[in-house]
């Protein structure tokens, strides 16, 4: 929950990652209840090894419902994010 008690809602996108030039291409997006940003994060990097996506992420960010940006991180090859 936020300071106030609140859960927010957050947007987590993942993303494939060509590394020649750079581009990126969306493979998933869902949209979660968290506590805090910590508590998303721990969403999306389930979420990262569980959603039945086309490909496996690489890169990942999470955003409020407004569209502002909280993180923004990079699967490793075990999945995880750092």
């Amino acid at each position: 929950m936020t300071a106030e008690g609140k859960i927010i809602e957050v947007v987590i996108q993942f993303y494939r990652v060509r590394l020649a030039d750079g581009a990126h291409a969306m493979v998933g997006r869902e949209i979660a209840a968290a506590s805090d940003l910590d508590n998303a994060i721990e969403i999306a990097r389930h979420l990262g090894q569980t959603l039945d996506m086309p490909q496996r992420p690489d890169t990942m960010t999470i955003s409020d419902s407004e569209g502002n940006q909280l993180y923004s991180g990079r699967f490793d090859d075990a999945g995880t994010s750092s």
